[in-house]
């Protein structure tokens, strides 16, 4: 399974959407708070833009009493259509500063210093020290994942719902009794997790495990079409 590190890492530089949430601003629309774009330096502090003319750029760049504690808040929406589509939460916090000569024209680039970090997702809850956070690497579909679950939702509905013979004796009787509706829910580089809801409106996860980590979208259509052919057996 991807480390928290490594899903902490994956969600701050995804687009997922983030807030950054600054004391004294917490009023402010949400909107008002979006970065336009978050990358992560070597040290593994994150770097975001935002208007120049934002509340949180300037509270960023006139601070008089010592650099202001931020959060930046991101949420992990589903990209297809599912029940409970929320995947997960991330947060990082620390101190932020303006860095001049980074930005293009209208823009601010801020640098929240990672202090903390942590992950509340599908795979559970857990701090993350600054250090995993900066050895970690995204993963690998990362920039692909939406586009690739949204294909398999639309193009290979009846390969997913054969997944259900996969489950064994933690579902006998109940795949075929009920035939839920299977969603792909996430991709990783090591497995695909899908949603399975019942009539009834009830919902549990399965997850399938690649045979090895893939490493790129040719890697996934291997593994995913090996993943096909057994259900089919």
């Amino acid at each position: 399974m991807p480390s928290a590190a490594e899903r902490t890492r994956t969600l701050v530089q995804s687009t997922c959407s983030a807030v950054l949430l600054v004391p004294g601003l917490r009023h402010l629309p949400s909107d008002r708070l979006m970065p336009l774009a978050r990358t992560v330096g070597p040290e593994g502090d994150v770097f975001l833009d935002l208007p120049a003319d934002s509340p949180v750029a300037r509270a960023a760049t006139h601070a008089e009493d010592g650099d202001p504690t931020a959060v930046l808040e991101i949420t992990d929406v589903a990209p297809v259509s599912v029940p409970h589509r929320v995947r997960g939460r991330a947060w990082v916090s620390g101190p932020l500063t303006a860095v001049p000569g980074l930005a293009g024209p209208g823009r601010t680039t801020l640098r929240l210093e990672t202090e903390e970090a942590y992950v509340d997702d599908l795979w559970g809850a857990r701090e993350v020290r600054p250090g995993e956070l900066r050895d970690a690497a995204p993963d690998p579909l990362l920039g692909h994942e939406a586009e690739l679950l949204q294909h398999l939702h639309t193009a290979h509905g009846e390969q997913l719902r054969s997944l259900c013979g996969l489950l064994g004796e933690r579902t006998a009787g109940r795949c075929p009794a009920h035939m839920p509706s299977v969603v792909p829910l996430a991709l990783d580089r090591y497995g695909l997790r899908v949603r399975l809801c019942e009539e009834a409106g009830a919902c549990y996860d399965a997850r399938f495990e690649f045979p090895e980590p893939v490493r790129d979208v040719a890697g996934l259509s291997r593994a995913v079409r090996t993943l096909f052919e057994a259900a089919a057996r």
